[in-house]
């Protein structure tokens, strides 16, 4: 498998306030785990700014000018209680969407296998009309439409598998049957939203996980939940939304995972695009607060991705 990884310096210069846990540190950390000599063969690109005009597949032209609008000259602004802008972050958001949209053209184009995007901020919680919850646009969002409209892709599914529900991806996609979008997370856990009652256009495929489960619960969630939704859909490309907050160490949830089981799922998703969509798969970065937990538990996520 050809697996190419995006990122940026550009990354690093989204600050965030002293302690908060979304911080550039957490790249950081992943750039050390890949410089084992079992990386070696990753293939390495800086991820290229994004097409402005692309983040208008996922968020409207006046939501847009109002988060232009909160990036400052200096210092930091708050967006809500959660998220905050330094005077980078809109480059840096704008580089996010573009690896997003330059890892699809890279599947469709055969030029990877696969992709892992590892960037800053995150994006599953933006919605529509709002900023939240770390995220500004939503990155994956943004892709799956790009693959939409400059690829004709027909059908794709997003899995989500970050321990805070993708609130954001399903407001966007709600009634929007071209795209599947899956979650696993923990429920009860910010942002409130994730419940199995709420299946949008039956496009929305939510697994909640309760506070203390572990690998057994999340592996049954996604081989009774996500999987069978998956293989009836037949998607022709996946994205996933690569969050690693529901490891075990991580300080804002209580979901005992480890390695293995992002390893574990990173391998039946691969299964998935093998059958259905020619290999083609891109992940995104998403949450993971620990350290040692994100960085490890990307490491095994990426290493599956180039193995197979």
């Amino acid at each position: 498998m050809v697996t190419r990884l995006y990122t940026h310096p550009i990354y690093l210069e989204h600050l965030t306030l002293p302690g908060h846990p979304e911080r550039p540190d957490r790249l950081r950390a992943l750039a050390k785990v890949l410089e084992d000599s079992a990386f070696d063969g990753l293939d390495r690109a800086e991820a290229p700014m994004g097409d402005e005009a692309t983040i208008l597949y996922a968020h409207p032209q006046e939501f847009i000018e109002r988060v232009r609008g909160t990036i400052p000259d200096e210092g930091l602004t708050r967006v809500d209680a959660d998220t905050t802008v330094s005077p980078k972050s809109w480059e840096a958001a704008l580089t996010a969407i573009g690896a997003a949209n330059a890892a699809v053209d890279d599947v469709f184009a055969k030029r990877a296998d696969n992709v892992f995007v590892a960037s800053r901020p995150p994006g599953h919680h933006a919605e529509r009309n709002k900023a939240m919850g770390f995220c500004l646009f939503n990155n994956a969002a943004i892709a799956a439409r790009h693959a939409q409209k400059a690829h004709g892709v027909e059908r794709v599914a997003i899995v989500d598998w970050d321990v805070h529900h993708g609130n954001g991806t399903q407001d966007i996609f709600w009634d929007d049957p071209s795209v599947l979008y899956c979650s696993t997370h923990q429920m009860p856990l910010y942002p409130g939203t994730g419940a199995k009652s709420e299946t949008g256009a039956g496009n929305i495929v939510n697994a909640p996980l309760a506070p203390m489960t572990g690998s057994d619960h999340f592996r049954e969630a996604f081989t009774t939940r996500i999987l069978p939704a998956l293989d009836t859909f037949q998607p022709e490309f996946i994205i996933i939304s690569a969050g690693f907050d529901a490891h075990r160490r991580d300080p804002l949830a209580e979901i005992n995972l480890d390695e293995e089981d992002f390893d574990w799922a990173t391998a039946v998703l691969m299964e998935r695009a093998g059958s259905f969509a020619g290999n083609r798969l891109v992940s995104l970065l998403e949450g993971g607060y620990d350290l040692k937990g994100m960085s490890l538990s990307a490491g095994a996520h990426i290493k599956r991705l180039m193995e197979g």
